[in-house]
């Protein structure tokens, strides 16, 4: 069921979320604590280049807990393999945070090697 727009509203406002993953192996919740972004009207979880047990895990269960203050939501996790949108987010004027990365990794590498997956709330 899709989500009221309070409830978005609430969720756009937190930069750092709780997000818990599934084990790949052992199925048991894992929890990290993460930023996210709401960028084009998507919920966006991203991170530097580099292996992510985050990512290794919604690829093997694509359910994802996200937890804010007074807020536990259910998410469907999807990896992000759109080098375009990539290249927006981390590029976009109006996004100086993700823009961050940026200064971590080239905007080059952060395209082409980032994780990135896309919640469906």
């Amino acid at each position: 069921m899709p989500l009221d727009e309070a409830t978005r509203e609430t969720l756009a406002r937190h930069r750092t979320i709780d997000m818990i993953t599934f084990g790949r192996r052992t199925g048991l919740p894992r929890t990290v604590e993460i930023w996210w972004f709401n960028f084009e009207d998507r919920f966006i979880v991203t991170g530097t280049p580099g292996p992510r047990d985050w990512l290794a895990n919604v690829r093997t269960d694509p359910r994802v807990v996200i937890q804010v203050p007074g807020l536990r939501v259910e998410a469907t996790a999807r990896e992000v393999d759109d080098l375009e949108l990539k290249r927006r987010f981390f590029s976009a004027p109006a996004n100086p945070e993700a823009r961050w990365y940026t200064t971590q990794a080239g905007l080059e590498r952060l395209v082409g090697e980032s994780p990135m997956i896309e919640l469906d709330l």
